[in-house]
């Protein structure tokens, strides 16, 4: 029973740090706006891909949120799925690219749609784009709700469609973390800039 609290205990605590640090971040963009630009994108998508029969792909676990508000506004012949690859693990800062889970849907003689939370470096979108053509996928679309403005991303690749900019900060919410917290969260934040 001891132990039980404890971890009780522990979890409050981690949850009043958590709760005191989201406190002291800025707003970047609202949840309303948010909502306008989910709609916004599915447009764009249903303009270009209402008649292809795409595979969409969310990019877990960042693109889950996007895909989510995205998907219930696609109304045409779609088919979901997921891929799993990350560089970041729960850390801040990217590392080598993991492998968690490929795609179960077949995506030979198929168009694609990958759904991300953040075109950042664009390391993994632009690997994850790769392994559906080398899968066999006949054109891979990429939509995310956020482009982070900075100038260090890599060459030879853009997404299609994109939700709105954001400045180079550590962001947050609609898919986005902080050690695994606040994907769940509606807007964009950024922590603190430290002086």
């Amino acid at each position: 029973m001891t132990q039980e609290l404890s971890l009780v205990s522990a979890a409050r605590t981690r949850a009043a740090e958590l709760n005191e640090l989201f406190a002291t971040c800025d707003c970047l963009v609202d949840a309303e706006t948010m909502q306008a630009v989910y709609a916004r994108l599915a447009d764009q998508i249903t303009h270009v891909l209402h008649d292809r029969l795409p595979v969409v792909l969310a990019v877990m676990n960042g693109g889950l949120i996007p895909a989510g508000a995205l998907l219930s506004r696609l109304n045409f012949p779609l088919e979901i799925g997921y891929v799993h690859a990350t560089r970041y693990r729960g850390e801040t800062q990217g590392g080598a690219l993991q492998w968690l889970a490929l795609p179960q849907i077949p995506l030979a003689e198929r168009e694609v749609l990958i759904i991300d939370d953040v075109f950042d470096e664009g390391v993994t979108l632009k690997s994850i784009a790769a392994s559906c053509c080398d899968a066999g996928a006949t054109r891979v679309w990429v939509a995310v709700a956020t482009n982070k403005v900075h100038d260090h991303k890599v060459s030879d690749f853009l997404p299609d469609f994109v939700g709105i900019d954001v400045p180079d900060r550590f962001i947050l919410g609609e898919g986005l973390d902080y050690n695994g917290f606040f994907r769940n969260v509606q807007g964009i934040y950024a922590l603190p800039q430290e002086n």
